[in-house]
């Protein structure tokens, strides 16, 4: 599998995390909703190019900044 696999998978998992620490509400529903679009682009990985995951990724990067949950990103920092 690549690396981009265990990218997004990573991210997908922090995801969850943060969603899971959220009261109920909007904001978990929109959490869970860049969870899922993080999984689907670890699944999607290793059959596509990463320069088609690109703008997908900052999509779901811009979508999770504007929920306002300020947790680093733990991938993020191992690289």
């Amino acid at each position: 599998m690549s690396h981009s696999h265990h990218y997004f998978l990573g991210h997908a998992r922090e995801a969850v995390v943060k969603a899971r620490q959220l009261p109920r509400g909007r904001m978990k529903t929109k959490q869970r909703a860049v969870a899922r679009v993080y999984h689907l682009l670890a699944k999607e990985a290793p059959c596509l190019p990463n320069l088609h995951h690109i703008e997908d990724f900052r999509r779901a990067r811009q979508a999770e900044e504007s929920l306002g949950v300020n947790k680093p990103h733990t991938a993020l920092e191992q690289s």
